[in-house]
């Protein structure tokens, strides 16, 4: 039976700002503004994050290298540099996680593979500069599939991460680290990239909130990379943040979107005018006309009626060729971003990654790299018309995925299970062919699973999805999971 989080028995996170209880289960927001006030110390925050992580990860394995040392050093600076009365950023003595698959200086950009475990980054990505020079404490890296190329974490370096409500369900991937550290406490902010859904998949899965920022406003480069990034990749591919509320989920999001000339696709846009009252969204309740499973269209209702009592407008309507836009995605990146990852992922790669590369491969049609050419001209126009779409309704509310979190390693056991699941992933791929802003918000719980939906909005304008989301979470307040059994 669906019920809705706020109703649920197990609900166990205070109100927003509250630090009436353990430090780890404050947001962000609570403990910057905490330390900022003297009320605790970055130290004080830091040690928390840190013994839960002690408490809690053994049994999950959501971050696979622990910082504790640096941690600690860097938070008695900070406070040092308190005293000191020197400016503070806005996250300063927040605890916060990478990923695996991105540069930071000092750690193994090892992205889950055994071959890589001892390539040593000697510079930060830009996202990860961002978040230290806001403050952000960094306590950890989080783990990720082979090659950030599953959709579920595990690999043969690390090993399996494991979602943290039910244990034979998926965490998602390939942020599945990210989000189960987020969800059980370990640190307030979590890093996470996304390509086809790798942040709001792994958020979905675990019942947080996720942001697949707006293609531009985040900057990423690895230094440690020697290669040309596929097409595929300068397109889609993004940086962003995994929270427990959607205030975190704000300050994250300002914090790592400072442009950066490593990064020539970022931009910082001109302020928006005010949107147009009430704003129109448009609710996606089907597919090619088939029903989603009734947990995910339960929380689409949920959803949408929250948002009709906050003052939006909410409508059946789907945008232009959605499943057009969906099936472009493998389209541009087939024959490009998987082409130039195969012959790692057959050289170094573990026997998951491998699998599920090759049910791909065999699920997917094949394509000429010409045809790489013309799914550009078909993303251009496909854009186009989604953004004609996005005048008269600013907001779609649509699935993550149809489906809830599917079984542990179900999508590398043959090709049928590949396909149901690349069908139900379609809501996610379609957004991310265009680039446009997206937040996976938790809304029910249906048999001891999270269920979410995802907020689609218009180039750049991660504002409205953020307001929508806030609308959501204050009548459907997400939960924290059971604690993990020792």
């Amino acid at each position: 039976m669906t019920e809705r989080i706020a109703d649920d028995a197990r609900r166990a996170q205070d109100a927003p700002g509250s630090l009436d209880g353990p430090l780890w289960r404050a947001d962000a927001t609570a403990l910057a503004a905490a330390i900022r006030a003297r009320k605790i110390s970055a130290r004080e925050a830091v040690e928390a994050a840190l013994a839960r992580m002690a408490d809690v990860n053994p049994s999950l394995n959501a971050i696979v290298l622990s910082l504790a040392d640096e941690a600690l050093a860097t938070a008695d600076a900070l406070d040092a540099k308190q005293r000191a009365g020197e400016e503070l950023g806005p996250l300063h003595g927040v605890p916060a996680t990478i990923k695996i698959n991105i540069d930071q200086r000092g750690c193994p950009t090892d992205n889950g593979i055994v071959a890589n475990k001892g390539l040593i980054a000697e510079h930060d990505n830009p996202v990860v500069a961002n978040l230290r020079q806001a403050g952000a404490i960094l306590i950890g890296r989080t783990n990720a599939p082979g090659y950030s190329m599953r959709w579920h974490t595990g690999n043969a370096l690390h090993g399996e991460t494991r979602n943290p409500w039910r244990a034979d369900r998926t965490c998602g991937g390939s942020s599945g680290g990210a989000a189960v550290a987020t969800a059980i406490g370990m640190a307030p902010i979590s890093h996470g990239n996304d390509i086809a859904g790798s942040i709001r998949y792994p958020a979905y899965c675990c019942g947080v909130f996720g942001l697949k920022p707006s293609l531009g406003r985040v900057p990423s480069y690895n230094p440690s990379f020697q290669g040309l990034s596929p097409i595929s990749s300068q397109l889609m591919a993004v940086q962003g943040p995994l929270t427990r509320s959607v205030r975190d989920l704000r300050l994250a999001f300002a914090a790592m979107a400072k442009p950066d000339v490593l990064d020539p696709r970022t931009v910082a846009p001109a302020p928006f005018p005010p949107a147009r009252q009430p704003i129109r969204v448009a609710l996606v309740d089907s597919l090619d006309g088939t029903a989603f499973h009734p947990a995910v269209s339960a929380a689409l209702r949920a959803a949408a009626r929250v948002l009709e009592d906050a003052g939006y407008h909410v409508e059946p309507a789907s945008p232009p060729e959605l499943i057009t836009a969906a099936e472009t995605w493998p389209r541009l990146a087939m024959p490009d971003l998987l082409a130039q990852l195969e012959p790692y992922i057959e050289t170094n790669g573990d026997d998951g990654v491998r699998r599920a590369a090759g049910l791909w491969r065999r699920v997917w049609p094949q394509h000429d790299p010409a045809e790489v050419l013309v799914a550009l001209g078909e993303r251009l126009r496909l854009l186009r018309q989604w953004q004609i779409f996005l005048i008269r309704h600013p907001l779609i509310l649509m699935p993550v995925s149809t489906e809830p979190a599917f079984e542990v390693d179900a999508d590398a056991r043959d090709e049928a299970m590949t396909a149901a699941i690349i069908r139900s992933q379609r809501p996610m791929t379609a957004v991310s062919l265009l680039g446009l802003p997206a937040i996976s918000a938790p809304t029910l719980v249906s048999d001891g699973l999270p269920i979410g939906v995802q907020l689609v909005a218009a180039p750049f304008r991660e504002d409205l999805c953020f307001d929508a989301a806030g609308a959501i979470e204050a009548r459907l307040p997400p939960a924290l999971p059971p604690e993990p059994r020792r």
